[in-house]
């Protein structure tokens, strides 16, 4: 059994709904809403074949909040100064040239959080594990699997 398209279309409205930069919440309660949505949505059609669109739900998740993250940092000197601490924190071995580039890029949020510096210093780890009220990023490819029995 495959999932409907309808279906597929409906949770990413939800979920881009969710990760709006207009609506003015918390990370983690915006965390747990998606959390929600996400869960709910396997939760009812875990019995479809659906693994590679969870994959993909969950790195554009993870690249969405990453943008969120950036773009409340706002200016590039409170962006280089957070990713240098991070980049030291997590022992990533990005140079400091790399992050100043990051930093001072022209390019928009969206794309300036798709950079491999951002990817690794904002990793898949530090999204799951790593926001201030406990409720970190649900991963749906392991919840996904966790329910079918995978």
């Amino acid at each position: 059994m495959k999932v409907p398209k309808k279906s597929l279309d409906k949770v990413m409205k939800k979920v881009r709904k969710l990760t709006s930069r207009k609506w003015s919440v918390s990370n983690s309660y915006k965390a747990k809403k998606i959390a929600e949505v996400v869960r709910g949505w396997i939760n009812y059609f875990r019995i479809g074949l659906m693994k590679q669109f969870v994959e993909e739900l969950g790195q554009w998740l993870r690249h969405k909040i990453r943008m969120i993250v950036m773009k409340q940092w706002k200016k590039p000197k409170t962006i280089y100064r957070n990713l240098s601490y991070l980049n030291r924190k997590n022992r990533n071995g990005f140079s400091q040239e790399d992050i100043h580039k990051v930093a001072n890029s022209r390019l928009g949020w969206y794309r300036r959080s798709g950079m491999n510096v951002v990817n690794f210093i904002i990793s898949k780890d530090l999204l799951e594990n790593r926001i201030k009220d406990g409720a970190g990023l649900l991963n749906p490819l392991s919840y996904y699997l966790a329910k079918v029995g995978i």
